[in-house]
């Protein structure tokens, strides 16, 4: 079964002098003296092969080689030969073969490729049915490499890179190859060798070649089969492979688990591992469940869980979260990550000891969905790393219909794991002790080294996809085996019974007592008392909706600062905190200008981010932002981390030297990742209502690849998943001549996600109450156009920041239209940057007087009341919304019924901006510009709308 190419590099033979001592002492009288070979031969000098070799050792193994050839190596035996023949000098040494790699280390490395991993017998695991060449699978390939069967009977030392001799030195090669067959080649397939650590390496070899290691006779836990939707048969192992990892985990310290799986299993997982009361998995599927109670927007075996229980077999508390997933199966990966690395962060757990994460994934979505990789990278990071996670791969061996040779390139599904590093153990799911043993290993490997790992359950899918389906139509072979397998818990419990490790009757009475349990439950499951699951959900924000019991009041308190610590905020953001730090002359230029700004009291975007930021951390609020090049910020105007000119790695974070006994602030350099990144974002901000976490777009429109994020999670966060989020997502954004890639963050997508009626105006006497309570998110979305970062307009003063000061949801106008109101003939609603162009055409235009202009500045929840106020403010106006995207795109299609109900359709809301278009911006600038001063004419031309009246 293996390749035996160069014993004699690391498996050498005894040496030579260990085999002459042995036989010289009773060798009979040579045919020739050495002396007369030698000078037969020629000087051993002359021969390479012997160079460095001592005459005496080279004449007791001659003299070896005469009594039996066969006692010294090959190579030894062909030099002999070749001399004793008459070899002329030089020649007589022949090289064997390249020597590039020892048995055992060949075994590590190929003996996956043989393994029996397929409980069903007909598929190879690695999707290659063929054998290389070097593998021998029979005696009668020894010869290629210059081998016959009787060298299976010589001993040979083994190396120290392999532990299968126990306390032996030595073995004869045939157990050299039957101990490594039954370390590598048997139920377990185990991928490591890629690994470029010798330690690690060491330690794996020693886990699974080492004698005498026995698997774990525990009793196999029988599973209650679960309703007809993605149950668990086929790969019934899944139970007591998650309590291994969980268990063991536990006995090295872990109290808390995080995990994420798709859906198959999971209701067993969630009565079986986490031991969620099974009346409340039948409570799910009662009818007469309110959506208030479940949740609204998805089926029930994606809804999380959290549960915090006794560990029976080490008698610690353990806390088990299940995260919620949608049917964007791998969605969920950096989600748990996330959370994961927060709850590591608020307990201080700085090497991931007490909380760790486990993720369950299939074959086909492993291998298919990218998202899987975007994860993997992030798990090295210093500022994402959750120090090791353990991966299990349900790994049915099919998709829903699809065959995995139609669907991977890789030999197999979990060949992305290599790309880190991680050991891969393939492991056949119906032998249940060779599970639990490599699960045992995959929880040790995890607390030992803190890297992650995968364990890959080669099992089958004994019904069709949701168990309804016609898996015959697709796999008719692989499903006519299926239908004569036995189930695993039938097979374990026969071999038990052979072994005498339990009885029939015992067998049944443990069959009946579940059967037993599941009934109680379903009775007690009709029962109307018990019909709500909130109890069970992970919501690590009680009391954020209620005070002493009663509805918190939704108004917003004054964010305003005093003075004084505007002033300091401003002072530490202008200046370098440490001693003896060179900094880039650039950057001691724009420290200068805010500096300057500070004395005058006026705050750009980048200093007012400062303020915001700082202001929090004071209060005691943690900040974590992250993203692509946040640290210096895309445009160069954040520089929130400074690097020393001369000191490699030196860093200094002025945020984090503003107060005393301030929070901590995060800022953090993201691979170039968005659906990984946002999604682990995402995971963090669950775990604490008191914290601002923050994901930067590099370009607003680089959402699009976390849209997945997006749509799965935040929207519909709290009415799917009954969880809330305070996560917030800063885009770039602004039409701006760069191109269609880089002009839009498509708020339109956003808008459209909004749950407010737009043919409904709130009530006013509960206005600010009822309209933010009821709405699915609020200013989660912040656009930050690259133009304003430095427009010298874009500025405010710190008279608009002391307190009693609040944010303004609409900025209305108040120049010299807002005296006058009687005689202004339009309104420009607007949001964003399109204002500075507005107000620059309109004071060029000497229109100030004619033309009002209003900022919205909070589109959702829409501000009825505050835009209707503006409206009845001009009564004599016309109304236009003005933006700087295409008509079919931004804000218009949101805002129009919306400002229509607002004045109850008094009057029409014309549209001053680009045409329709079906990408977001143009490439040419001489048509942005022209795009642009077309909007612009609209906009003030007086009469633009009359002959549309």
């Amino acid at each position: 079964m293996l390749n035996l190419r160069t014993c004699a590099a690391k498996l050498r033979p005894l040496t030579a002098s260990q085999t002459v001592k042995t036989i010289f002492q009773h060798r009979p009288a040579a045919p020739r003296t050495f002396q007369q070979f030698r000078c037969y031969s020629a000087p051993v000098a002359a021969e390479p092969f012997l160079s460095g070799t001592s005459s005496n050792y080279v004449e007791e193994m001659y003299y070896a080689w005469l009594e039996n050839p066969k006692s010294v190596h090959k190579s030894w035996d062909i030099f002999f030969r070749n001399a004793n023949a008459g070899a002329a000098p030089g020649t007589a040494y022949q090289s064997p073969p390249p020597l590039t790699t020892s048995l055992s280390t060949l075994s590590q490395i190929r003996g996956h490729h043989v393994a029996q991993l397929d409980p069903l017998g007909i598929l190879d695991a690695d999707l290659d049915s063929s054998l290389p060449a070097d593998i021998i699978t029979s005696t009668d390939k020894l010869g290629f490499y210059g081998l016959d069967e009787s060298d299976l009977d010589k001993v040979f030392h083994l190396p120290t890179t392999t532990f299968i001799g126990g306390n032996e030195s030595a073995l004869p090669l045939r157990e050299i190859i039957r101990r490594l067959e039954m370390a590598y080649c048997q139920h377990i397939g185990v991928e490591f060798m890629f690994i470029n650590d010798l330690e690690q390496c060491q330690w794996i070899r020693q886990k699974f070649e080492t004698p005498g290691i026995i698997y774990s006779s525990e009793f196999l836990h029988r599973k209650w089969s679960s309703e007809k939707r993605f149950g668990l048969e086929g790969c019934e192992v899944l139970i007591p492979a998650l309590k291994t990892i969980i268990d063991k985990s536990s006995e090295k310290g872990v109290d808390y688990v995080i995990m994420g799986m798709p859906h198959r299993g999971r209701l067993n997982v969630l009565a079986n591992v986490i031991r969620k009361e099974l009346e409340q998995i039948f409570c799910q599927f009662d009818s007469k469940l309110e959506a208030a109670d479940e949740g609204s927007g998805d089926v029930k075996y994606h809804l999380g869980m959290y549960h915090r229980r006794i560990n029976r077999v080490t008698d610690r508390n353990i806390t088990l979260s299940l995260v919620a997933n949608p049917s964007h199966l791998e969605a969920a990966d950096p989600v748990v990550q996330g959370k994961t690395k927060a709850e590591q962060f608020y307990c201080g757990d700085t090497e991931g000891k007490k909380v760790m994460s486990i993720l369950l994934h299939g074959d086909a979505a492993f291998a298919g969905q990218g998202i899987v990789y975007e994860t993997f990278h992030l798990s090295d990071l210093p500022s994402y790393t959750t120090h090791g996670t353990v991966h299990v791969v349900v790994n049915n061996q099919i998709g829903f219909t699809t065959d995995p040779r139609m669907a991977r390139s890789s030999p197999y599904p979990t060949d992305v794991a290599r790309v880190v590093n991680a050991p891969i153990f393939h492991v056949n799911a119906d032998d249940p002790e060779a599970v639990v043993y490599v699960c045992n290993v995959a929880a040790e490997w995890r607390s030992t080294f803190h890297k992650d790992v995968v364990v890959d359950l080669v099992c089958y899918r004994r019904n069709g996809h949701n168990e309804m389906d016609e898996p015959m139509f697709t796999q008719p072979l692989m499903y006519k085996q299926i239908r004569k397998q036995k189930p695993v818990l039938q097979k374990y419990a026969e071999l038990l019974i052979s072994q005498g490790v339990v009885n029939q009757p015992e067998y049944e009475e443990e069959i009946a007592k579940y059967d037993k349990i599941c009934e109680e439950a379903h009775a007690r499951s009709k029962d109307e008392k018990i019909l709500h699951i909130k109890h069970w959900l992970d919501s690590p924000w009680p009391g954020f909706f209620t005070l002493d019991g009663q509805p918190r009041s939704m108004t917003c308190p004054s964010t305003g600062l005093n003075e004084e610590d505007l002033t300091h905020i401003g002072q530490v953001a202008s200046s370098v905190p440490v001693e003896d730090f060179t900094i880039h002359g650039g950057l001691s230029r724009i420290l200068k200008t805010r500096g300057e700004m500070v004395k005058n009291r006026t705050v750009d975007w980048a200093l007012a981010e400062y303020m915001a930021f700082g202001s929090l951390l004071k209060e005691g609020i943690h900040i974590r932002l992250s993203g692509q090049d946040v640290e210096r910020g895309t445009f160069s105007h954040r520089h929130h981390v400074l690097h020393d000119q001369n000191v490699d790695k030196r860093t200094c974070i002025p945020m984090n030297h503003l107060w005393p006994n301030q929070a901590p602030y995060t800022v953090c350099n993201s691979s170039l990742s968005e659906y990984g990144v946002l999604g682990f974002e995402l995971g963090f901000a669950m775990a604490s209502p008191n914290a601002l976490v923050l994901w930067e777009a590099q370009f607003g429109d680089f959402h699009n690849t976390a849209q997945c994020i997006i749509d799965q999670f935040i929207c519909p966060g709290q009415a799917k998943w009954v969880r809330q989020n305070g996560i917030v997502l800063l885009l770039p954004h602004g039409m701006e001549g760069m191109g269609p890639e880089h002009s839009s963050a498509r708020p339109e997508r956003f808008l459209q996600m909004c749950n407010d009626d737009p043919d409904v105006f709130p009530k006013l006497d509960d206005f600010d109450v009822r309209q933010l309570y009821e709405c699915n998110w609020i200013v989660l979305i912040i656009f930050t156009p690259k133009s304003l970062l430095r427009h010298p307009e874009a500025r405010s003063s710190f008279d608009d920041m002391l307190p009693g000061t609040h944010f303004l949801r609409v900025i209305p106008e108040s120049g010299p239209a807002a005296h006058n109101p009687e005689q202004v003939k339009r309104v420009l609603f607007c949001t964003g940057k399109v204002y500075y162009d507005l107000t620059r055409e309109r004071k060029a235009r000497q229109m100030e007087a004619d033309v009002a202009i209003t900022r919205v500045e909070q589109l959702s929840p829409f501000p009825f009341d505050l835009l209707l106020r503006e409206a009845e403010k001009y009564p004599a106006a016309e109304l236009v919304w003005c933006q700087e995207e295409h008509k079919n795109q931004g804000y218009y299609d949101y805002v129009k019924p919306r400002l229509r109900t607002t004045i109850n359709r008094a009057k029409p809301v014309w549209y001053a901006g680009r045409e329709p278009a079906a990408a977001p911006a143009t490439g040419n600038k001489k048509t942005h510009l022209t795009e642009l001063q077309r909007l612009l004419d609209t906009a003030f031309n007086l009469d633009a709308f009359k002959d549309l009246a």
